[in-house]
């Protein structure tokens, strides 16, 4: 049976169950499983069952046991779990409350403190959709109660919980480098100048908004001294030394990222002990949480495995490669198309999702054309993180709607993200048209 028909179908069928909303991970583990059948049980022309079972479990456990046994993979459950531990050990608040303290005095402070808060959050997650969860609880009813304006409340810490996906530690970028067998460690410091810059530009979001509408916002936001701004800032310490171990650490060559999550993981617990914020029973359940989670990203990987293998069996990726290049298409042409690709996605499909479907066909395509795999992994993660905010589905958009319930119906957080979406596509432009921005830093290492 022809490879790449059953390669096209395969992706057909993958879609369509998407649609019908079937779990990910069974999604592409079925496909994959009953498409290598196919192809080996009709090799030879006539239906012949017996000779495709060993060919197909071959693939499908060889797969996904060297993936669950990946050395890589093991740095996804430390990041879990030092975001969990950092979380109860109240490192990751004293971010933002040292934010509000220095931004109090700005219009629209509060608004500015969320988003930086967010970005010092997701330094040490490397979760959006957990950023933008626990930062949302923290910030939006604060904003609300303060007389901001619900769409600027709620946008904001929204579109700042998605930072959590470029600046490092990602998890995404952890699954972009283990199925494009990219360095990890590059790619954490590929996103640090993307990343801030994203910041920035979210903070200038704000800026202008208040500027223009000057009742988005209270004008008295809390009135701080000095003493209070050395102190609060001071109290962040462990946030600033958990994020110099990632990323000194791996720029210095003194950690890999799998070694720099375990060190942190381990400071962070000494720090939190230390300063009496955690106790036995809260460590047990961050644990626990991290288990959760961590599971369901070990599953939908190991789906994601065997489906590239597959992918690989068909042949479709090399064909696909040799069509798009026959039509002569240009650089700029074949990213916006990409670009066009990951954006229509994200209206309907999470994060994961969106690139274990993609990965397969546009990696040897990327690839054929001679471009950084480093600085598309960038590219990939920023247009991920417009996912997130993207309607209908911004994921990150209903995760603040759950926080803050009926008081801000979902269409208010949507109109208030507009804003943010149009800074998140400028950097986005910034991105692609400068491959420097995402390779300086990896590249000077």
């Amino acid at each position: 049976m022809d490879g790449t028909i059953v390669g096209l179908a395969a992706f057909a069928a993958l879609i369509l169950l998407l649609g019908l909303r079937v779990p990910i991970a069974f999604a592409l583990a079925g496909v994959a499983t009953l498409g290598t059948f196919a192809i080996f049980a009709f090799r030879t022309g006539a239906f012949m069952p017996e000779r495709a079972i060993r060919p197909t479990t071959s693939l499908v456990f060889s797969n996904s046991f060297d993936l669950i046994h990946s050395y890589d993979l093991s740095m996804i459950p430390l990041f879990v779990a030092l975001g969990h531990i950092a979380y109860r050990a109240e490192i990751t608040t004293k971010i933002y409350h040292a934010a509000r303290v220095w931004l109090a005095a700005v219009p629209g402070g509060v608004a500015m403190a969320s988003v930086v808060g967010c970005g010092g959050f997701s330094a040490i997650t490397g979760s959006s959709i957990a950023c933008a969860s626990t930062m949302g609880r923290i910030c939006a009813p604060e904003m609300l109660r303060m007389g901001y304006d619900k769409r600027l409340a709620t946008a904001s810490v929204a579109a700042g919980g998605t930072l959590g996906s470029l600046i490092p530690p990602s998890v995404l970028f952890i699954i972009y480098g283990i199925f494009t067998e990219t360095s990890i460690s590059s790619l954490f410091l590929a996103g640090i100048l993307p990343g801030l810059l994203s910041l920035l530009g979210f903070v200038l979001v704000i800026w202008i908004w208040v500027m223009r509408d000057p009742s988005a916002a209270p004008v008295h936001e809390g009135t701080y001294g000095l003493k209070d701004r050395v102190e609060a800032a001071i109290e962040a310490w462990p946030a600033v030394l958990l994020f110099l171990i990632i990323v000194a650490g791996i720029y210095g060559g003194f950690f890999t990222a799998t070694e720099a999550a375990a060190v942190c993981v381990s400071a962070a617990l000494v720090i939190g002990f230390a300063q009496r914020r955690l106790t036995v029973r809260s460590v047990i359940e961050a644990l626990r949480e991290t288990v959760i989670q961590t599971t369901s990203i070990f599953v939908i990987a190991a789906g994601a495995k065997i489906f590239v293998a597959f992918v690989a069996l068909t042949g479709v990726a090399g064909d696909i490669v040799g069509a798009v290049q026959a039509t002569e298409l240009n650089v700029v042409l074949l990213m916006l198309a990409i670009a066009a690709i990951y954006l229509l996605l994200g209206m309907f499909l999470d994060p994961i999702g969106i690139m274990v479907l993609t990965l397969p066909l546009l990696v040897p395509l990327v690839e054929g054309y001679g471009l950084d795999l480093i600085w598309f992994g960038v590219v990939v993660i920023k247009l991920l993180e417009i996912g997130l905010i993207t309607p209908p589905v911004g994921l990150n958009v209903f995760v603040i709607g759950s926080v803050v319930g009926r008081e801000v119906p979902i269409d208010r957080i949507f109109a208030g993200i507009l804003r943010f979406l149009t800074i998140d596509v400028i950097v986005l432009a910034l991105i692609m048209a400068f491959p420097i921005l995402s390779l300086l830093i990896p590249n000077s290492m």
